[in-house]
């Protein structure tokens, strides 16, 4: 295993695989502020060579975080498909990019080859592609999930309808679920963030979602994202949950700090399964974002795009239907500016379809952040040219609870009708029924007015 490389007369040498992982990832500010970015753009390139000329082995028997001491890690390469890793071991990180963005390469045969990939050869190709590669190489990838309906199909763009309040007043939750029915959000799932993670609350806030659904008879999923152990605990005594939520990190350390272990994600799922209201089979809702280890300090000096992989290995696991980060939420200590957001936006969601899981993006910024709408809408175009299977919407792309711009519900259906994508077949014919579109997939005259719902 090589870890120099010498480039217009100057040597580079690297001290281990996490090193040149580090300095390979495109600038971000998290990275800066661990001490472990790269300190020039030759430097940076050099670490690309080097990771380019690392072969799959190299990284399988070099993860971020000692297959020992942590979980994350365990679950990573416990769930690799042996057989197909001792068919690929020998490639180099630069001939699996090939592999992926050549043309006649098909998404069956990526989904394959992901199967003997660990979450570190993830995060190692992502680190070689520029901005186009992330969008062609996702956009041949197609990964479906089923919970009450089918998300992930070729020709459709889902959305998380996010109606969240800052005090869970009812009448106000109720008004945003209708105002985004009639742009025609929700065929992902109706999502609350509620302030009260009492289990009385929760409880309130899934019998509330599920009222709604079945009154208007919406063919979506609902959730309430709380802590794991409040929803396990609200199921317990009788709340109707499709969905069951949990942010995750991608080490052991960062999940003990989210107040979670794989134990408990799987006892989780398992009482979904046996108590939830979805038909299933896949009832888990993730949510990641680049950055949120270093900000528990649970980061073992990798850097944060390897993490971010390492969620969506450990996601993997226990088949989600949804599993999206929240690109730009947690500031810009971690990602500086709209280009960062933007590059770890199309990163993050590369990254996921090749783990093989149902990968949305929470498209989104905090106002103390170098970014604007336009980057966030530049953003949304790009992820779905590049195939996302959800986004997430908020009215009027402005979460009045947790104080972030994300998407509004009127953009995700723009980007719909802007590449000749539907929602959901259930959930675009019920729209149809309801006159919020018309029978291709258009918002109608009457789309946008709450009232469709009060008649």
């Amino acid at each position: 295993m090589i870890l120099s490389t010498t480039l217009f007369g100057r040597t580079y040498q690297f001290n281990s695989v996490n090193e040149v992982m580090a300095k390979a990832n495109e600038e971000k500010s998290g990275d800066i502020m661990a001490g472990i970015a790269a300190e020039s753009a030759e430097e940076r390139v050099a670490a690309k060579v080097v990771l380019a000329n690392l072969t799959l082995e190299d990284l399988y028997n070099n993860p971020a975080i000692p297959y020992e001491t942590d979980e994350v890690t365990r679950i990573i390469q416990d769930n690799v498909n042996e057989k197909i890793y001792q068919s690929i071991k020998n490639w180099t990180v630069e001939e699996l990019r090939e592999k992926i963005l050549d043309s006649d390469t098909s998404s069956n045969d990526i989904r394959r080859i992901s199967r003997g990939l660990t979450s570190e050869m993830v995060a190692a190709v992502a680190k070689l592609m520029s901005n186009l590669d992330l969008i062609y190489g996702a956009r041949k990838i197609t990964v479906t999930a089923h919970c009450n309906t089918t998300i992930g199909l070729e020709g459709t763009l889902s959305t998380r309808l996010q109606p969240n309040h800052p005090t869970d007043n009812e009448d106000g939750i109720v008004a945003s679920i209708l105002e985004g029915l009639a742009y025609g959000a929700g065929d992902a799932v109706i999502g609350l963030n509620p302030v009260d993670d009492t289990v009385e609350s929760v409880v309130r806030m899934f019998k509330k979602l599920e009222e709604i659904k079945n009154k208007f008879k919406i063919p979506t999923q609902t959730s309430v994202l709380a802590h794991v152990t409040t929803q396990m605990e609200a199921i317990r005594q009788g709340a109707p949950a499709d969905l069951i939520f949990q942010s995750i990190a991608g080490s052991e350390k960062g999940n003990t700090a989210f107040g979670i272990s794989g134990d408990l994600i799987a006892e989780a799922k398992d009482l979904a399964l046996r108590q939830g209201t979805a038909a299933g089979p896949n009832v888990m809702y993730f949510e990641t974002g680049q950055g949120a280890e270093l900000s528990s300090n649970a980061h073992h000096g990798v850097d944060q795009l390897t993490l971010e992989a390492r969620c969506y290995g450990f996601a993997k696991k226990y088949d989600p239907f949804l599993v999206n980060t929240v690109v730009g939420f947690i500031g810009p200590e971690y990602l500086y500016d709209a280009k960062q957001v933007i590059r770890a936006g199309l990163e993050d969601h590369f990254m996921g379809k090749l783990s093989g899981i149902s990968m949305g993006v929470d498209v989104c910024y905090t106002n103390h952040m170098k970014a604007d709408q336009d980057d966030m809408e530049n953003l949304g175009v790009l992820l779905t040219q590049a195939g996302v299977n959800f986004l997430i919407t908020a009215p009027h792309a402005d979460d009045v609870m947790l104080n972030y711009q994300s998407l509004g519900y009127h953009e995700a259906q723009s980007l719909r009708e802007l590449t000749g994508l539907s929602p959901i077949k259930e959930f675009d014919e019920w729209l149809q029924k309801m006159e919020v579109l018309d029978n291709k997939s258009r918002l109608t005259k009457k789309a946008g007015d709450a009232s469709l719902f009060l008649v």
